[in-house]
């Protein structure tokens, strides 16, 4: 049987450019036999058939004269959010996690707000799928050394690195999996990530630290508090989809 590059199968299966179905599936947002396409360049039979996920939208959940709060769905840059709405980011997400983004309007107010950041003085939760059953409340002290090359950035727990402080709170478990509200006060990167997989607990879905595949990275950035604004970004279906009943639960 003749074998074709995934892409160009993809693009005559949704009649789209090589470009486009190109841009799908390094999004994480094709599946061929129920698996994540891993590479655009994957050579397959030309009979493969493909199932493609639907791209969020981004939602605005506040917006004044200062900031903007986005609800950012999995598999888009932060970037890309700060260029469409032509403002600055405050915070950056990875392309895998989704939830609140802040970016500032107002460059004066994204200092100030920088400066709460460096601090330690703003809150942060995020809610995560852990691989395995966490009994009870984990506090993770492990200094990060980060590595960062011209596309990507790599994190190793290291005595080098600088200080990060991790708290796992479980909240339900379901099927050898933990749902999880998780609290840090520094912001490294990968940091939860990392420190979950520290504790061989790691982030289902988080195919660089876990080494766990799945539909999507299931790492949530959940609730923000900073001077007086306080912001929620609402759980996506897909958590529910693996049998976490999140509507009846206290975050």
């Amino acid at each position: 049987m003749n074998k074709e590059k995934a892409y160009k199968l993809l693009a005559l299966q949704e009649k789209i450019s090589n470009s486009k179905a190109k841009e799908l599936i390094d999004r994480g947002l094709v599946f061929y036999k129920n698996e994540k396409l891993q590479m655009a360049r994957t050579m397959l039979n030309s009979s493969a058939k493909f199932t493609v996920k639907k791209l969020q939208d981004i939602k605005i959940i506040f917006e004044d004269d200062k900031i903007i709060a986005v609800n950012k769905p999995y598999s888009v840059l932060s970037e890309e959010i700060q260029d469409k709405l032509k403002t600055r980011l405050l915070n950056r997400l990875d392309k895998e996690t989704s939830g609140l983004l802040l970016l500032c309007k107002d460059e004066d107010f994204r200092i100030k707000c920088v400066k709460e950041f460096k601090e330690q003085k703003v809150y942060k939760s995020y809610i995560a799928i852990l691989n395995g059953i966490v009994p009870q409340e984990i506090d993770i002290d492990e200094p990060i050394l980060v590595k960062k090359t011209k596309n990507s950035a790599f994190a190793k727990i290291s005595k080098d690195g600088l200080e990060a402080h991790t708290k796992i709170i479980p909240l339900m478990v379901n099927a050898k999996k933990t749902l999880a509200k998780i609290l840090i006060k520094t912001g490294r990167t990968h940091q939860i990530r990392l420190h979950t997989a520290f504790i061989n607990n790691g982030i289902l879905g988080d195919e660089k630290y876990a080494k766990s595949r799945s539909v999507r990275m299931f790492l949530h950035s959940f609730e923000c508090k900073i001077f007086n604004y306080h912001f929620i970004a609402p759980l996506d279906n897909d958590f529910e989809k693996l049998g976490f009943d999140i509507k009846n639960l206290n975050f």
